[in-house]
């Protein structure tokens, strides 16, 4: 059963330890990264909201969500929506479905708007990735059009 779960000092190395493969890595920022990330956004009066992915009792995956405007340089859809801003399985748990039950689990926790009301949730993400862009347009995501950051924009409706 897969849950999201909040870092805690208890969860973090191993959460920090999950990789993709290294043909992955130019899709995905490290956790670490990500988390250092949450802290900037944090600071600056943004609505981070990091989980670690859990299979059962087994960390398998990350994911940073976010809400409204992050401060950072972004597109028109930002302001008052949530942003799937990183999802990742680690290498050693890909291909058993999990990045499709994390899916589901964070949009579940998107529609409780817990930073606020929105109408639509986005995920930036590279073209080439032609993974995620079939799982996210399986959740009936769907590109606006709009490159940023030589990133596409797929967007849902809640």
């Amino acid at each position: 059963m897969i849950t999201l779960r909040k870092i805690t000092l208890e969860n973090r190395r191993s959460m920090f330890n999950l990789e993709v493969s290294e043909d992955q890595r130019c899709f995905v920022a490290s956790n670490l990264s990500s988390v250092a990330s949450c802290y900037v956004l944090v600071s600056n009066g943004g609505h981070p909201f990091p989980f670690v992915i859990y299979a059962d009792e087994q960390p398998v995956g990350f994911v940073m969500l976010a809400y409204g405007t992050t401060g950072y340089e972004e597109p028109s859809i930002a302001e008052d929506n949530y942003c799937i801003m990183r999802l990742m399985i680690d290498k050693r748990y890909q291909n058993r479905g999990y990045g499709r039950e994390a899916m589901k689990k964070i949009l579940e926790y998107i529609r409780t708007f817990p930073a606020g009301s929105a109408h639509y949730c986005w995920i930036p993400y590279k073209p080439e990735n032609i993974a995620a862009k079939k799982l996210y347009e399986s959740f009936g995501f769907r590109d606006n059009g709009e490159v940023f950051n030589k990133e596409s924009i797929t967007v849902l409706r809640l």
